[in-house]
């Protein structure tokens, strides 16, 4: 196993869609339970010199008045290596298929590997970033692939660490995403504690939901990019963060 040691002042967080509701209420209850972990978890971070970026796709017009949203589209414009994607999907030259199936719709609507008994879709839900992970200091909130690069580019931030859901879906495919700060030659790993996928046991390969993530994972270790835990941003070299301790 490779270690490797990484400059808190190099490093960014992208948070990706940690929505206050979901338009599934399973998803959401794990949400609901993962975000006071993940604020903990970039809190010690940001007090360390890590930079926070909120990405609540679909809701960022709800912060659009906010120094948060100022201070990310002030920065710099940046020219990207090769172009930002809307959407990055699945690339057969880099990967194999999904190990499940996330295409199976159980309602009207775009909603697709909800573990709800009976999943409704919502298309109005709330899409502010679940109020348990404060956004605060010098963070910054976006989802425009664009924003993000130029952002990363000014604050000389090559390390990116991704958290947030869902890991089969927006954390793999947003232009924020695993996918793309890959095809950026962004350093990237996966907070493999602090993730949730949407796959329903009902569907192949009939494993529970929290194996259906843990596939997901290890397909993303195998084919993009490593993976860490959430106690791994806390930590620093000794002497590094405290000399006199």
């Amino acid at each position: 196993m490779e270690t490797a040691e990484w400059k808190a002042s190099e490093t960014a967080i992208i948070i990706c869609d940690m929505w206050a509701d979901h338009p599934c209420k399973l998803a959401a209850h794990r949400v609901g339970r993962m975000a006071p972990r993940m604020n903990d978890v970039i809190s010690k971070a940001r007090d360390r010199g890590v930079a926070i970026i909120h990405a609540p796709s679909g809701g960022i017009q709800l912060y659009e008045d906010t120094p948060y949203r100022k201070r990310i589209k002030e920065a710099k414009p940046a020219q990207p290596p090769v172009k930002i994607q809307g959407w990055c999907y699945l690339n057969p030259e880099k990967e194999g298929p999904l190990p499940v199936d996330d295409t199976v719709k159980r309602t009207d609507g775009p909603i697709r590997g909800c573990d709800d008994p009976f999943p409704t879709y919502q298309p109005n839900h709330d899409r502010h970033e679940h109020p348990a992970i404060k956004i605060i200091g010098y963070d910054v909130i976006s989802a425009n692939g664009q924003e993000i690069y130029n952002f990363l580019e000014q604050e000389q931030r090559k390390n990116i660490v991704l958290m947030g859901v869902h890991t089969n879906m927006c954390v793999l495919g947003r232009p924020f995403g695993i996918r793309q700060m890959r095809y950026l030659n962004k350093n990237v790993v996966l907070c493999r504690d602090l993730t949730d996928a949407l796959y329903d046991p009902r569907d192949k390969p009939y494993v529970s939901h929290t194996r259906g993530t843990e596939m997901i994972i290890e397909h993303i270790e195998r084919y993009w990019c490593p993976s860490i835990l959430g106690k791994d941003l806390t930590q620093v070299i000794p002497g590094s963060d405290n000399p006199a301790s």
